[in-house]
């Protein structure tokens, strides 16, 4: 059982029905699943006694007392309960990682900044070790805000568990490809993929093809969840149904591990004497998911302009402001341009909130040159940005005819709250110093005389 590239060394619950083997499709569903029949309790939570000699457990994502509709648990039966992964913590450094607030003296935050996609090194890194992170914003302590990073990930983790009481993670791989063994259950996670684990959850990253690389957006704040559609309805964006939550998968294996725990900014691990990952069966809506942005339905101008890019929010996580998010993951990617009598890519604009993005493949429409596979842009609360001379040329002469965008995959992490670099980013990973330059050679174009129509 040492070797752990084998997800058969799991007992994983039965999906002859699945559509998706291995998963259950909705968003915020309230699942149920059980790797062995009759795992799970009929009619009730807590059963004076649980079957197979299980302990029932509750994992609360939310206060016990949020509304209904926002409450979020899930029950869970398990070998031993979680108290038994859980002995004397000794911190540790993981000093890559960092947590808001976390401004550094001399580290210029005021700016518009590119990087290059951060290289491999020779030296083999887990998801703990692997993790670089490139920005923070808020504060963790009251939870709010969040943090960027950039995960290269080149060996397994080896009986080393791992979850954060600071945040959930919203994972989105550009490099490789990753199993997850969740508490919950088992998700693989490839490019054009994303991964959310919920905080409180644990898990091994394992590498399935490496080396890997992607970006990681940690929320300190409310869960993330679908954006409210108004006036576009029921469809489209992305939809709910398109969502896959893994079904209960266990191991009962008796070795030496270790639990490491993220908590408020600082890192702890405590050793125990077998795996973590027990629970049988489960039931609620507090669960890890996974999605393919190949499923994502753009919605855009059919006329003339076209919307705020918010209009291609995938998930949100709201703040205390209403229609303002403490996060919108926003995803730009094949689609149709339409619009008459219309500059097409993203205009200027000076914007409340913070924009960082990042290429997951192709080129990106308002930045042909400079924004590659991998590499991130980071655009700071109002601060101006927009489209650099080659684009807006190209964009303003162009014939309008119907376009499609092709080849072409981008994502913002948007937050209400300015976003500080670390020293990382600042100082070792690759900066591109001209990139303030691409708006340089911009003409001035105003003569005094009307527009000719």
């Amino acid at each position: 059982m040492k070797d752990q590239s084998q997800a058969n060394a799991f007992l994983q619950a039965s999906h002859k029905t699945a559509l998706t083997p291995g998963y259950m499709p909705g968003f915020g569903n309230d699942f149920e699943t059980e790797a062995l029949p009759g795992a799970l309790p009929k009619g009730r939570n807590s059963p004076q006694k649980c079957g197979y000699g299980l302990y029932g457990e509750q994992l609360s994502g939310t206060a016990f007392t949020a509304p209904s509709h926002q409450n979020e648990r899930t029950w869970c039966y398990r070998i031993r309960p979680s108290v038994k992964h859980s002995h004397r913590y000794t911190k540790i450094d993981l000093p890559l990682w960092q947590t808001a607030p976390n401004t550094v003296p001399d580290v210029v935050s005021l700016g518009q900044y590119r990087w290059d996609p951060i290289p491999h090194s020779e030296t083999p890194l887990d998801w703990l070790t692997g993790m670089r992170t490139m920005t923070t914003a808020g504060d963790v302590n009251t939870q709010i805000g969040m943090a960027s990073h950039i995960f290269l990930v080149t060996a397994s983790m080896e009986d080393t568990y791992f979850y954060s009481a600071d945040s959930e993670l919203l994972i989105v791989p550009q490099e490789g490809r990753l199993r997850f063994f969740t508490e919950l259950g088992i998700i693989d996670l490839a490019p054009q993929e994303i991964a959310v684990i919920p905080r409180g959850l644990l898990y091994r990253v394992e590498v399935l093809e490496g080396p890997t690389r992607g970006f990681v957006c940690e929320n300190y704040g409310q869960t993330f969840a679908l954006p409210i559609r108004g006036p576009i309805g029921a469809n489209c964006l992305a939809n709910r149904r398109d969502f896959k939550t893994p079904v209960a998968a266990f191991e009962d294996r008796e070795t030496p591990s270790r639990v490491v725990i993220k908590w408020c900014g600082q890192f702890h691990e405590t050793s125990i004497g077998h795996s973590p990952l027990d629970i049988v069966a489960w039931h609620g809506n507090y669960s890890p998911y996974k999605y393919n942005l190949n499923d994502y339905c753009p919605v855009g101008a059919i006329l003339f302009d076209h919307p705020d890019p918010s209009i291609y929010t995938v998930l949100t996580a709201p703040s205390g402001v209403e229609g303002t998010a403490n996060i919108d993951f926003v995803l730009f990617r094949d689609r149709w341009n339409v619009a008459e009598d219309t500059f097409r890519p993203p205009w200027y604009h000076k914007n409340i909130m913070s924009e960082l993005m990042g290429n997951i493949y192709g080129q990106y429409d308002a930045k042909p040159q400079g924004f590659v596979p991998g590499g991130m842009s980071l655009h700071n609360m109002m601060l101006p940005h927009g489209p650099d001379k080659e684009a807006f040329e190209r964009a303003s002469n162009a014939k309008l005819e119907p376009q499609k965008l092709t080849q072409t995959m981008s994502f913002m992490f948007e937050t209400r709250f300015p976003q500080h670099l670390t020293k990382f980013a600042a100082t070792e990973a690759p900066l591109q110093d001209d990139y303030i330059d691409c708006w340089s050679d911009i003409e001035k174009k105003f003569d005094g005389t009307p527009s000719k129509k």
